[in-house]
């Protein structure tokens, strides 16, 4: 755990609650950035920090672990490859938080398998769980403005070994 420790340090990232007492992730830097098009290359190496790693979903006690496919699958997922402007923004610098969302999830449902392509990796189906994280609004004198609010849902599959891995992060809309 101490991998997770330092990643913790060199990131600026922190929970807070709402009026409503619902948890948000507060990203409180901009690393992916871009007018037009987020490098989505550099979103995937950024996730390789995460890979072996493992986190707990303080609502449910349930460990979450970080396989070899999540930086492949959140980086060149159709649903990612959909995303424009502030939606791909939003998804890319998510990625700095990856933990405190997995932390603070709500709301489990689950999926059975749906494609037999996922048969060896999710054989026993899908989770998924909703998340909320805020990134900083800069005005044009680099000062922050505001932060908008995202919700998303995290994807976790289910192994044969009955461990839950993040696999992507989807549905990210803007409250």
């Amino acid at each position: 755990m101490a991998k997770n420790n330092e990643n913790r340090q060199n990131r600026n990232v922190n929970i807070i609650k709402d009026l409503n007492g619902d948890k948000i992730v507060v990203i409180n830097d901009i690393i992916f950035k871009g007018r037009r098009k987020i490098c989505w290359n550099d979103v995937e190496a950024y996730l390789q920090q995460y890979v072996g790693e493992f986190y707990s979903i303080a609502d449910t006690k349930e460990i979450v672990y970080i396989g070899t496919d999540l930086p492949d699958e959140y980086a060149n997922s159709n649903y990612t490859h959909r995303l424009k402007g502030t939606s791909a923004k939003a998804k890319a610098n998510a990625a700095q938080a990856i933990p405190e969302m997995i932390e603070i999830a709500v709301g489990k449902y689950y999926e059975e398998n749906r494609k037999e392509k996922h048969a060896k990796d999710a054989k026993y189906g899908w989770y998924k769980y909703e998340s909320k994280f805020a990134l900083p609004v800069y005005g044009r004198e680099g000062n922050i403005e505001r932060y908008n609010i995202f919700n998303a849902l995290m994807v976790m599959r289910c192994s044969k070994e009955h461990k839950m891995y993040l696999y992507d992060i989807i549905e990210i809309k803007k409250k």
